[in-house]
């Protein structure tokens, strides 16, 4: 199995309207995929996280690479000023806490 942590740091809080409607098109997508096992969001003003778990690395970019996924990720320079992304093998989704001391080793997209 596989994990993958993601933070992303808005432009503005006015970021916050289309970053929604991108996540709810996202979210609508993995209840449909059944190689997601279990997923978390979570954030606050200019800092959101996502967290999921899913039955393999390729499953994983499959869904990345597809989708409302796609749509959302090649939206991202108008909404985000910082993405940071870190995926690893793991069983099951870490906490918080350890989740965003994790995804500071991440692969980091500053627009």
């Amino acid at each position: 199995m596989y994990v993958t942590v993601t933070k992303i740091e808005l432009r503005s809080p006015w970021k916050f309207f289309p970053l929604s409607l991108n996540a709810l098109k996202i979210i609508f997508q993995l209840r449909k995929d059944k190689a997601c096992i279990k997923y978390k969001t979570k954030g606050f003003w200019t800092t959101h996280y996502t967290m999921s778990l899913w039955k393999s690395e390729e499953d994983l970019k499959t869904f990345a690479r597809s989708g409302a996924h796609l749509y959302a990720m090649k939206q991202s320079s108008r909404i985000a000023k910082k993405i940071i992304t870190l995926s690893f093998p793991g069983t099951e989704l870490p906490g918080w806490s350890e989740a965003r001391e994790k995804i500071e080793q991440g692969k980091i997209l500053n627009f």
